[in-house]
């Protein structure tokens, strides 16, 4: 029989971790406090499915999709209050570099699977390296940089036609 996932060993444990990935996603420390609160609220609501096998690599994942759900929310929020007229420029970042390349990288990774979302964050904005992301979600390293390059060439080729529909 499984031991049962212990809540509160977990929140001690790895709630650091949630939270610097939640910080490492999202821009206010007020989101990404909610987001790591919003990964252990799912932790308890889901814990007779969930096994304690790897920890680490669970909760690293409910982070990321959940911060990246928390963008995506907002993304729409501004767009609809952008819709109803609200003052929309007086909230968002106003150097169109980062904005354009922020929409440009939901853009690409929102067709994605989770896991290669996952893959795609932990590479490109953590730095970690493919044996650390393998070992991380259970994956072999072929595995990891088979997602990377398939993301890579999805990638290039949607911004190549999203260039030609200009």
């Amino acid at each position: 029989m499984e031991a049962a996932i212990d809540i509160k060993e977990y929140y001690q444990k790895y709630f650091p971790m949630v939270l610097r990935r939640c910080r490492s996603i999202l821009s206010g420390e007020e989101d990404a406090l909610d987001a790591a609160q919003d990964v252990f609220i799912k932790l308890i609501r889901g814990r007779g499915r969930l096994k304690g096998d790897y920890p680490s690599s669970l909760l690293y994942t409910m982070a990321t999709n959940t911060a990246l759900n928390r963008l995506r929310w907002k993304k729409r929020r501004r767009e609809a209050d952008h819709e109803e007229g609200e003052d929309f420029w007086g909230r968002i970042d106003r150097s169109y570099e980062h904005t354009d390349a922020k929409l440009l990288v939901e853009d690409l990774l929102s067709v994605e699977s989770e896991t290669t979302r996952t893959i795609c964050f932990m590479y490109h904005w953590d730095t970690m390296t493919l044996e650390e992301i393998g070992a991380a979600l259970g994956m072999s390293i072929s595995g990891v940089r088979k997602r990377l390059l398939s993301f890579q060439k999805r990638a290039r080729a949607r911004m190549e036609r999203g260039i030609e529909n200009e």
